[in-house]
């Protein structure tokens, strides 16, 4: 059986993908990063492959999120892209001739513009989470509610408080204000729903021509209320994936594919690598006023990849 292997380092998550040749997902992971990457792409690899079929043979693989460079070296991987191309892929994959990706998760979010397969514009949120899933999280913990209970509740909802979302601080102020008035319970998460759409919408989407069709994920979207406020809003259908929170893996892993039947040959390791010592370090390069912070990695005791320099001095051949 044919596969390709897609890994997504994120900030807050990490996600492993098996995809087979033919498209279809063979199995897939979602672990919390918990600020150690290195650790969480070992156990996630080693738990990967218990869930695939034993005649599983990986023919290639990718990477993809922030700490793609970290886990390509670490696998050998085929190809490293970006969350963007990766997101836009994995899309396109299943809904072919998707004009726009509403891309949510924990700490992040981006909006990729599409037409006729191709990426012709982005944008991802810079300074403030108050548009991502760590938004909600907050607010559910104040609220004393399990956050998977917010989107049941939202859609009780048929008149949303208004509550200012543009930032988390005055947001949790608003609401606990709007608590003090009285307001419904449910009608306060519907309106938490709404300034977290109207948030990415003036930010992340400022600009942008949205049309359908609108595709949405990121482990967001599974909180059915933001789905519902984004159509409201965008008076458009969204369509959400049934793998919706682990598409930057499956992006990765076709993009694998893509370059294995060109190069003709793989480079990935194995899941041995999940056996193997690994260890990271950094050190500032004083080789010019740029003082570049550069991080490698070591597999044993062999530097495997180096990151961060401005020019080709550290380059790991």
């Amino acid at each position: 059986m044919r596969a390709y292997l897609g890994i997504d380092v994120g900030s807050v998550s990490t996600n492993i993908v098996v995809l087979h040749e033919e498209g279809e997902v063979l199995a897939s992971l979602y672990i919390r990063t918990r600020g150690r990457p290195l650790e969480a792409i070992l156990s996630g690899l080693a738990e990967v492959y218990g869930l695939i079929p034993p005649d599983t043979d990986i023919c290639g693989a990718g990477s993809t999120g922030s700490g793609r460079y970290l886990a390509g070296v670490m696998i050998g991987a085929d190809v490293i892209k970006n969350e963007i191309t990766a997101h836009a892929v994995a899309a396109s994959m299943y809904v072919p001739g998707v004009q726009a990706v509403l891309e949510i998760g924990g700490q992040d979010s981006k909006i990729i513009i599409m037409r006729s397969g191709i990426v012709t514009d982005f944008a991802m949120n810079t300074v403030c989470a108050a548009g991502t899933g760590s938004f909600l999280d907050q607010q559910a913990s104040r609220l004393n509610i399990p956050i998977t209970d917010f989107g049941e509740l939202a859609l009780s909802s048929a008149v949303p408080v208004r509550i200012a979302g543009r930032c988390t601080v005055f947001a949790e102020s608003d609401m606990i204000h709007k608590q003090q008035m009285g307001y419904k319970l449910h009608d306060i998460i519907n309106g938490l729903c709404e300034a977290l759409v109207r948030n990415y919408l003036n930010n992340v989407g400022k600009g942008k021509e949205i049309l359908s069709p609108v595709v949405f994920q990121g482990g967001v979207a599974a909180n059915a209320g933001i789905k519902a406020a984004f159509e409201r809003a965008l008076k458009l259908p969204i369509i959400i994936p049934r793998h919706f929170g682990v598409m930057g893996a499956i992006g990765a892993a076709q993009l694998a594919r893509e370059e294995v039947e060109k190069a003709g040959a793989t480079r990935f390791k194995g899941f041995k690598v999940a056996g193997l010592p690994y260890r990271t370090s950094s050190f500032e390069c004083g080789g010019c006023p740029n003082n570049c912070e550069i991080a490698e990695i070591y597999e044993e005791d062999k530097v495997i990849g180096r990151w961060g320099a401005r020019c080709q001095r550290w380059d790991v051949m």
